[in-house]
């Protein structure tokens, strides 16, 4: 067995927790605690939080400490735009060559997020979905583009999970999947592009929902922690 060293094995931990949102964004990351709970020294922590900050998911700012990177609206904006360029072109070539078994792995994500929708379980959607939208990056036969499009939506994935908590956003998310799986398996290039391109930019337009469900949130939590501390 590969031994993994214990950098990439904090790292890998803190990215999972990020992208599942156990750290929200502009949230501090204590490097004494993490040593704490990874059972390490600081050497790795600090090691795992400088790769964090070159794949854009934290920030370090001297004299300040680390941070989960929290985007300003018109720097999501144009990360959703991007992504909805990636996603577009990867459904498109998906459409021309996933094989049957991609395919039919496609239609149980489907189904796993209609069975979320229907119980309105956001967490359990969230990871549906992200299955759902790997399936079909996996599936475009462009290793560069699968890359790349993976890495951009794990810096949205936060931004993402808190916009399927806007009112109806589950019930219209879960309808254009079902636009791209029929695009998809009916080899229809042009509808599969422009149905994955706007299922992800009608994110963009919604940003003002967001951010009122992120500082809804944001304040919830600190009203808990404060609540903790009396």
């Amino acid at each position: 067995m590969v031994r993994v060293p214990e950098a990439q094995r904090v790292r890998d931990a803190l990215e999972n927790a990020i992208v599942d949102g156990q750290y929200g964004p502009g949230e501090r990351l204590d490097p004494a605690k993490l040593q704490v709970e990874f059972g390490c020294s600081r050497t790795p922590v600090r090691e795992a939080l400088q790769g964090l900050e070159r794949s854009g998911l934290v920030r370090i700012r001297p004299k300040q400490g680390t941070y989960v990177t929290e985007l300003s609206i018109p720097e999501l904006a144009e990360r959703f735009e991007l992504m909805a360029e990636l996603e577009g072109m990867a459904a498109r070539l998906a459409s021309r060559r996933i094989e049957r078994e991609p395919l039919a792995e496609l239609r149980r994500a489907l189904e796993e997020c209609e069975r979320h929708e229907a119980a309105g379980d956001a967490d359990g959607y969230y990871y549906a979905n992200a299955c759902f939208h790997s399936i079909i990056y996996d599936s475009c036969g462009n290793g560069y583009l699968q890359q790349q499009a993976h890495d951009l939506r794990r810096i949205l994935q936060p931004y993402r999970r808190l916009q399927l908590r806007a009112p109806d956003r589950m019930r219209r998310s879960l309808a254009e999947h079902h636009a791209i799986v029929e695009a998809i398996s009916s080899g229809d290039t042009e509808t599969a592009e422009n149905t994955a391109r706007d299922h992800v930019l009608v994110q963009v337009k919604e940003f003002s929902q967001l951010v009122r469900t992120w500082n809804r949130l944001r304040e919830a939590r600190v009203g808990q922690t404060q609540a903790q501390l009396q």
